[in-house]
């Protein structure tokens, strides 16, 4: 065996390395191509409008494109450029748009992971004859004993990206290698200047690449003109404090910028589409305790469908900069639910759940899915539910 675990001697074993234009996955490049890997480089051009496409923090367009181009160059091995604009449209941005207009606070890396990246590139990655497809995420992986490879936090807990794959599938993992899972970002970059790689120093990709200046509202009123209806900013208690131009403006949890005043800190609490209000309270009012969960990949190794009646228990993580934090996977009435034992706030429709065994450097990852709801204390569920029955105001 070799260091990526795959049969045969490196110079025998093509590795297709998924090439952003950073400093990761030029490192993985040049990791794999000293231990003499036969290395081909992939950079997906992913969208392309105007400013966005150079500024700092972007990727898979403009002057990243140039970057990776570059560093293949440098370290001598092919690269290619593949269009996947239009795959990238309607598998990420167009229900990335759809989910916001609908109140829900979408995560849109995951989807891009689970479609674009872990679907039509491993696919390309195989029709290039490689025996494995490599990128410079934040993750372990291993053997797991039975022929199979099983996810792991990565070594460095500040990088941590199990959050956004949670979605990848078996057959998936199995194919997919991640180099920097047991590096230090640090590390990274040291390597990067031994290389002499001009990325060295780059820059890391910030918020959600397609967002110009982190603006998600100017994107979905661009793709969606109709979305941005005005309507009534509502106190989960029934009193209308005043009015907002477009739901897409908010998100669940969002305190500051939210356009009233009032005797008290005042939070967003949830986002009632079909009558486009912001629903605002107290910060109580966002505590939540019990979510149901939508398009579920499990990666345990007993079946989902053999969870006892009790359920398991297990750590779940509702947010991509926070710890897994207890809680507890049950299945009911044929819908997966996970309660959290020590409760979370700013909970959101269309966020994603990961699921771990536990919440150390070793916890491995057990799946996960996107919240379908998000069950608030008793007294918050009453006042939203009697406040959503109710027409919108005049």
């Amino acid at each position: 065996m070799n260091s990526l675990d795959l049969p045969g001697r490196p110079e025998d074993t093509r590795v297709v390395v998924a090439m952003s234009g950073g400093v990761d996955s030029s490192v993985v490049a040049g990791l794999l191509k000293k231990e003499g890997y036969d290395v081909v480089g992939v950079t997906l051009q992913l969208y392309d409008h105007g400013a966005a496409t150079h500024r700092p923090g972007s990727c898979c367009a403009g002057q990243d494109i140039d970057d990776a181009r570059r560093v293949a160059e440098t370290l001598g091995f092919p690269h290619y450029v593949l269009n996947y604009e239009e795959r990238f449209r309607k598998a990420v941005i167009d229900p990335f748009a759809e989910s916001y207009v609908s109140g829900e606070t979408p995560i849109p890396c995951v989807s891009c992971n689970q479609t674009v990246k872990f679907a039509d590139l491993l696919e390309t990655a195989r029709e290039l004859g490689a025996d494995a497809l490599a990128t410079g995420h934040y993750i372990r992986s291993a053997p797991r004993g039975d022929g199979h490879r099983a996810l792991y936090r990565p070594l460095d807990a500040d990088r941590d990206q199990s959050y956004f794959l949670f979605a990848t599938t078996q057959e998936q993992i199995d194919y997919l290698r991640f180099p920097l899972g047991g590096l230090p970002k640090p590390e990274v970059r040291r390597i990067a200047e031994e290389m002499g790689l001009a990325v060295a120093a780059k820059q890391d990709s910030q918020d959600i690449c397609f967002v110009p200046h982190g603006k998600y509202s100017d994107i979905i009123a661009r793709l969606r003109p109709g979305a941005a209806a005005p309507g009534d900013i509502v106190h989960i208690d029934g009193r209308v404090l005043g009015r907002h131009d477009g739901i897409l403006r908010y998100t669940v949890g969002q305190r500051r910028g939210i356009g009233v005043a009032a005797g008290e800190p005042l939070y967003v609490v949830h986002l009632d589409a079909g009558h486009s209000r912001v629903i605002v309270g107290p910060r109580e009012a966002l505590e939540t305790h019990s979510l149901v969960l939508r398009q579920v990949n499990w990666l345990g190794d007993a079946p989902l469908e053999d969870i006892p009646a009790e359920g398991i228990e297990l750590f779940a993580k509702v947010r991509s900069t926070r710890p897994p934090r207890p809680a507890v996977l049950t299945r009911f009435g044929g819908s997966v639910r996970v309660e959290l034992v020590d409760g979370e706030t700013g909970v959101a429709p269309g966020q994603a759940c990961a699921l771990y065994s536990d919440d150390g450097d070793e916890a491995r990852v057990l799946g996960g899915g996107f919240i379908e709801r998000a069950y608030r204390g008793a007294e918050a569920e009453a006042m939203l539910s009697r406040l959503t029955a109710q027409p919108a105001h005049a």
